[in-house]
């Protein structure tokens, strides 16, 4: 059909079509002429806004987007827009109003909406603002591992690690195969000193589902130290092939450095149990010095997304009862049971003296989060 035929809602389609095949230059091509023929057409004005964002041509979005906004102020794909491009410009209150305006419209129901924008902030450094607009999304589509996973990576750089790991791990409950998200963790848990986790998390990815060189690197350098594993280990061959795909050859220089921070001072192997062993003293000292409060209520969600309420005992009660493999089992043995699956994936030892420190334990390895 000739161009000049074609609705305004079909340009719109078509236009669509190619911005998602990455044909930014030919979307905006069409988006012109449809705009010349329908001049009032909002979405085709939205749609070159978006191109121009694509091609990293600010000026000419935030203008695009403007002249959308001049037709339909309460549009809500134009106000994240034009928020994204005044960040870019350095505007970031004119982008936190046309980010709160969405907001105001009723629109944090909409996730996608909701991670947009918050990934817009991310991007940016505006981590605090991120983590809000991440919050939104997860509320209102709990079981999105994208928007859990955003929350996790927004609480991390905010330095919030056991929240980080509960998202993260909440993210990899709703969907296992999600490998972004599992990377992340096992880099944190790295980071941590938690390496044989770190090694549980990257030996469930696959080489092609790395892009950047450092995931690699560790999965690499921790075969080699807790397997001692040879350079041509044919385990090593697929994952070093990603390597090359994905970084610069790595020299000896590389390769010497790498193997000695897996070493302590004195050249024996890291021992990653040494800071679990040692933060489970903490913890359960911290237990110790704490005079329980006979009767306070608190509120936990787990990573499957179940909420229990009360006192820690109780909800430990709860939480034994709601799970129907443990119905033959003592409390200990619950709470032995799930310390070592959570010990098995995160590297950290949850204390099971008793209630408050298994759940506190619980929350700071990530396997359940407090939520007051």
């Amino acid at each position: 059909m000739s161009e000049s035929f074609l609705s305004s809602d079909e340009y719109d389609e078509n236009a669509h079509s190619l911005y998602n095949e990455g044909r930014y230059d030919e979307a905006l091509d069409l988006l012109r002429v449809g705009v010349t023929l329908y001049p009032q057409a909002v979405e085709l004005h939205v749609g070159m806004a978006y191109a121009y964002l694509a091609r990293e041509e600010y000026a000419w979005a935030r203008r695009s987007f403007e002249r959308a906004l001049a037709r339909d102020p309460d549009h809500e794909d134009a106000l994240a827009g034009i928020g994204e491009s005044l960040l870019k410009i350095g505007d970031r209150g004119g982008a936190l109003a046309a980010f709160e305006r969405v907001v105001a419209l009723g629109f944090r129901e909409d996730h996608e909406l909701m991670l947009q924008l918050g990934r817009a902030l991310f991007r940016e450094g505006l981590l605090a603002q991120a983590h809000r607009f991440f919050e939104f999304a997860v509320s209102a589509h709990p079981d999105s591992p994208e928007a859990a996973a955003c929350v996790g990576y927004a609480s991390h750089r905010l330095g919030n690690e056991s929240g980080a790991l509960y998202w993260l791990r909440r993210a990899l409950e709703i969907d296992p195969t999600y490998a972004e998200a599992r990377v992340y963790l096992a880099n944190l848990l790295y980071d941590r000193g938690e390496s044989e986790a770190a090694l549980h998390h990257l030996e469930r990815t696959q080489p092609e589902e790395h892009f950047d060189e450092l995931a690699l690197w560790r999965y690499i350098e921790l075969k080699k130290s807790l397997f001692r594993l040879p350079d041509d280990d044919p385990e090593l061959v697929p994952w070093l092939a990603r390597l090359g795909e994905v970084a610069a050859e790595p020299d000896s220089i590389d390769m010497l450095l790498a193997e000695m921070e897996a070493l302590l001072p004195d050249g024996t192997l890291r021992d990653p149990n040494q800071l679990e062993l040692f933060g489970t003293l903490l913890t359960e000292l911290q237990a110790m010095q704490k005079r329980p409060n006979v009767g306070e209520s608190h509120l936990v969600a787990t990573l499957s997304g179940h909420l229990f309420n009360g006192t820690w005992e109780e909800i430990l009660l709860q939480m034994k009862a709601a799970d129907h493999q443990a119905a033959g089992a003592s409390l200990v043995e619950f709470m032995a049971g799930l310390a070592r699956r959570g010990q098995a994936e995160t590297g950290i030892v949850i204390p099971v003296t008793d209630a408050e420190a298994f759940i506190r334990g619980s929350s700071e390895a990530g396997v359940l989060r407090i939520i007051q």
